[in-house]
């Protein structure tokens, strides 16, 4: 059985910079896509940030692109992503999750870890 265990989040001003990770367990990590997916109070969950099995494509949403970074480290079986300038807007609880097979804005991931909150203030 997949587990997916996120941290780093926290709270921030507008404008700084925070990095999540993501730790995987249960099975072979490069097996796995992860996509990070976040939610906002009120509000539907929308796909963040994908990563492919090796690590070599990514994918943003336009709300995030040239801001947020998203990695790999397939030998520590964790993913990594990194926040710059953040925006209110930004805040929203943030979930890392698993599939086999590629992730999209439209997939629903089998796997999901227990989220961290990211809280921007203004």
């Amino acid at each position: 059985q997949v587990q997916l265990v996120e941290s780093g989040g926290g709270v921030v001003q507008t404008g700084g910079s925070l990095r999540l990770s993501c730790a995987f367990s249960g099975r072979t990590f490069s097996s796995y896509f992860i996509a990070w997916f976040r939610q906002a109070p009120g509000k539907e969950r929308e796909f963040v940030s994908g990563i492919d099995w090796s690590g070599g494509s990514t994918f943003y949403a336009d709300s995030v692109k040239g801001r947020f970074t998203t990695s790999r480290d397939n030998a520590k079986d964790t993913v990594y992503l990194e926040m710059n300038s953040l925006k209110f807007e930004d805040t929203a609880i943030y979930y890392c999750t698993a599939n086999m097979n590629f992730i999209n804005k439209r997939t629903v991931p089998r796997y999901w870890g227990q989220g961290t909150q990211v809280t921007v203030s203004s």
